[in-house]
């Protein structure tokens, strides 16, 4: 079988897929949507089982692809969440397989998840400080947070990561505590810049806590330095924590971005594909699904998708428009 790679106008190729299984969240995060949440998408909009998986196999047989995320919204609130691991897990047992969680529901499916072949998770958490956990998402849910984080780490799904986003005047000044409390549990944390990603449309550079002032925040009690491992396609500079070797991470997208060399592409929960997380326009392969399209139609559709990617996300543009969908619409 020929294998087609996902590349661009600009030489890039796409080997990591992210795949939102929906877009419901049980979280109302003040960075990504507001109180009331939005509305969801209309359940047959959205892939069943057995697409996603159809898909995630041209992904990785006929693409190239051998890294699959799943995200959400919340991937753990898609009932066949264990069942769609394992079944990627089947295509090949060399795919590095993760998720993008709140956590929330982790205490009692990671082990499943880790029996399924998952390899490891990301969990969302900008506060160890139950008061700010409550003000930031909307929910006293910081406990059920902690004790998915656990599960995670019992069950091996390592290394466990811990994304964290910091909002002026909210949790600015936790980012030291943030990191102290990661390190003693032996978790990965990365810190991530806000970007314009919200539903509400809020967004300001002035507004977001930057890459530098992150670093000036943990330098006043940490010591770090570059990781000399080469940095490749990851989104994050990681720095070691006091000589190592433990590391903490800093995604900076909208002050240091890194669109040279991205790898990644990503498949919505109604089946679209986007070639960049700030892309205005999307290619619809549900169509060509439900119209019976076979794999080697789909695979050619999603190379013609990934040709008009942008050199940039432009968000230094003085054009730049937010996208429509909002992160939990897009998928992490």
């Amino acid at each position: 079988m020929q294998v087609l790679p996902l590349a661009d106008a600009y030489g890039r190729v796409a080997t990591d897929l992210r795949v939102s299984l929906t877009d419901r969240c049980n979280l109302r995060c003040s960075y990504c949507m507001p109180a009331e949440g939005l509305d969801w998408l209309p359940n047959d909009d959205v892939l069943d089982d057995d697409e996603v998986v159809r898909l995630v196999r041209i992904a990785v047989e006929r693409l190239g692809v051998d890294e699959v995320r799943f995200t959400g919204g919340e991937p753990l609130v898609r009932r066949g969440l264990v069942d769609i691991v394992a079944r990627t897990r089947a295509i090949s047992p060399d795919l590095e397989l993760s998720i993008t969680s709140n956590g929330l529901g982790l205490a009692r499916t990671a082990q499943a998840l880790a029996d399924a072949g998952l390899d490891r998770v990301n969990v969302s958490l900008d506060t160890v400080r139950r008061d700010t956990f409550h003000e930031m998402t909307r929910r006293d849910r910081f406990d059920d947070v902690v004790a998915g984080l656990e599960a995670a780490a019992a069950a091996g799904l390592g290394p466990v990561k811990v994304n964290a986003v910091l909002m002026r005047g909210v949790n600015d000044d936790q980012a030291a505590e943030l990191l102290r409390w990661c390190l003693e549990r032996s978790y990965e944390l990365r810190f991530i810049e806000q970007m314009p990603l919200d539903a509400q449309h809020g967004w300001s550079r002035d507004g977001m806590i930057t890459a530098d002032e992150i670093f000036a925040a943990l330098d006043q009690e940490f010591d770090l330095t570059p990781a000399e491992e080469p940095r490749g396609s990851a989104p994050a500079e990681k720095f070691l924590v006091d000589g190592g070797p433990a590391t903490v991470g800093v995604i900076a997208s909208v002050t240091r971005p890194f669109c040279g060399d991205c790898d990644r592409v990503r498949l919505t929960a109604d089946g679209q594909i986007r070639n960049c997380l700030f892309a205005r326009n999307e290619s619809d392969l549900r169509a060509a699904l439900r119209r019976g399209a076979d794999d080697e139609e789909i695979a050619r559709l999603w190379v013609i998708a990934m040709r008009g990617k942008a050199p940039g996300h432009g968000i230094d543009d003085e054009t730049f428009l937010q996208p429509t969908r909002s992160m939990s619409a897009i998928g992490g």
